[in-house]
C-alpha cells in the first residue's frame, strides 16, 4: 500500500520499519517539531524523524495540522491508500478522516475501550491490571473512540514497569497494524463498533500523580510506582524535604512488624528502611533521593539519618 505515517516516540518506530520491511511504500512521515528538553535545553529529535532520515524517507514536522492548507494539499495529492497513525501526539482534523481509502489506521496500547487516552500503559500498570494489550483501530472524531479491528492480549508481569512494558507492546502493534493492512486490503476485516459503556480513562499523567498516599495498600503504592515510569515516579517528603522513591518492594512477611503503624509511619530495622501502608502492610524502600542530593541505595541513605518513634513521611 501506500501509506503516509504519523507518530513521534520510540513506541512508533517498530510499526513504521514493520511497514517498510513488509514491502509498503512509506510516500511520507509525519512527526512533532523538534522540542527543547532537559535541564541544557538541548534540542530532542524525535526517534521517528531518527528512523526516517535513516532510511531516506519524506519527513514533514508541521507545527499544526488542524488548519494547515499546505499539508492538506500535500496529502490530498498523494492520495495514499491508509494513514497509519501512532503515538503521533496530536488530535487527527476531520479533513484527514476521509482522504484515503482505508482510513486513518491506529496502534493504540490498551485493549480498548479500556484505558482511552494519552497513557494506556502507565496506568494498566499502575491500576495492577495483569493482562493488558494492543489494539488496532480506525479513527473516528472521538477519544480513541472508533471501531476495533484487530487485538492481541498480553500479560502484565508482576515486577513489570511501564518503560519495560512500552517496548513489548510497540513490537505486539507492530506486528498488528501488518496484520491489520493485509486482512483490510484482503477484505477479511470486520470492523467492530466498540462498547462504550465499559470505557475507562487513561488521562495525560500530572506531577501529583506521583505523590504516594501512604493510606494505600503497600501492593498499590507498589503498582503506581511501577505503573508512574519514568515519570512523574513516586514521592513523598520528609521533614519540608521531598523524598523521591527510586526503587521499592512490598514486604511479603509482616509478622514482626509494629500492626498499628500509622500509615507513613518509617520504621528502620538495620540496613533496612520500612514505611507503614494501609490495611497494614509495609514497603521496603530500595533506593531513595533527598532532595538536592543524589539518588543512593538505602543503605547510604541511613548514613547521618536519625529517627524518632512515631516520625512519618509527608510531613511537610
Amino acid at each position: 500500500m501506500r501509506l503516509v505515517f504519523c507518530g513521534t516516540p520510540q513506541f512508533a518506530v517498530p510499526t513504521l520499519a514493520a511497514l517498510l520491511q513488509a514491502g509498503h511504500r512509506v510516500e511520507l512521515v509525519l512527526s512533532q517539531p523538534d522540542r527543547a528538553s532537559g535541564r541544557g535545553l538541548e534540542v530532542q529529535i524525535s526517534p521517528v524523524k531518527k528512523f526516517a532520515e535513516q532510511h531516506g524517507l519524506a519527513l514533514s514536522q508541521p507545527e499544526k495540522i488542524r488548519n494547515n492548507p499546505d499539508l492538506q494539499q500535500r496529502l490530498d495529492e498523494l492520495r495514499p491508500d491508509a494513514i497509519v497513525i501512532v503515538a503521533y501526539g496530536r488530535l487527527i482534523p476531520p479533513w484527514m478522516l476521509t482522504l484515503s481509502q482505508y482510513g486513518n489506521l491506529n496502534v493504540h496500547a490498551s485493549l480498548l475501550p479500556k484505558y482511552r487516552g494519552a497513557a494506556p500503559i502507565q496506568w494498566a500498570v499502575a491500576n495492577g491490571e495483569t493482562e493488558t494489550g494492543v489494539t488496532t483501530m480506525r479513527i473516528d472524531e472521538g477519544l480513541d473512540t472508533g471501531d476495533i479491528l484487530l487485538q492481541q492480549r498480553v500479560p502484565i508481569l508482576p515486577q513489570q514497569t511501564a518503560v519495560e512494558l512500552s517496548p513489548v507492546l510497540a513490537a505486539v502493534g507492530a506486528e498488528l497494524m501488518v496484520r491489520t493492512l493485509a486482512g483490510l486490503e484482503q477484505g477479511l476485516l470486520v470492523a467492530t463498533q466498540q462498547d462504550h459503556t465499559r470505557a475507562t480513562l487513561a488521562p495525560i499523567l500530572q506531577r501529583e500523580d506521583g505523590r504516594v498516599d501512604w493510606n494505600r495498600t503497600a501492593q498499590q503504592i507498589f503498582d503506581r510506582w511501577r505503573g508512574f515510569q519514568p515519570w512523574p515516579g513516586a514521592f513523598t517528603s520528609f521533614r519540608g524535604k521531598k523524598w523521591i522513591l527510586h526503587a521499592m518492594q512490598v514486604v511479603a512477611d509482616t509478622a514482626e512488624l509494629p500492626a498499628g503503624a500509622a500509615p507513613g509511619t518509617l520504621l528502620r530495622k538495620g540496613n533496612r528502611l520500612l514505611a507503614a501502608c494501609g490495611e497494614i502492610a509495609w514497603l521496603d524502600l530500595l533506593e531513595l533521593q533527598m532532595e538536592g542530593k543524589r539518588r543512593m541505595p538505602v543503605e547510604a541513605f541511613l548514613n547521618g539519618l536519625s529517627l524518632a518513634d512515631g516520625e512519618r513521611l509527608d510531613e511537610r
